[in-house]
């Protein structure tokens, strides 16, 4: 048999970690809301013009958890990761229920 090659084993450094407050268990199974677009995401509330630790792709489904009427408001996704992104990219999704119609006689 041949040798195999193995790629050098690294430890990734603290900074890759998601923070345990960011976590939520279990994660959500219902949602509020979807991106509009990919935007970044933050695990707190961004100072000045800090980067972002992440970003979420366009079409994510997401639960609103505190929006305070402000630029920003706290979310969670569907693996339970808890972060601040900006409220202006979100949009309502459309609940179960429909509107019945009335029907027109004759």
């Amino acid at each position: 048999m041949g040798d195999m090659l193995r790629p050098k084993p690294t430890v990734l450094p603290d900074s890759a970690l998601v923070p345990d407050r960011n976590i939520v268990k279990p994660p959500p199974t219902k949602f509020t809301h979807e991106l509009i677009r990919e935007q970044p995401y933050y695990y707190i509330r961004p100072q000045q013009a800090a980067p972002p630790d992440g970003s979420f792709a366009a079409g994510t489904r997401l639960k609103l958890l505190a929006d305070e009427g402000e630029a920003m408001c706290q979310v969670v996704d569907c693996r339970g990761l808890s972060v601040v992104t900006a409220s202006k990219g979100l949009r309502p999704l459309r609940t179960g229920t429909r509107r019945k119609r009335a029907r027109r006689k004759g």
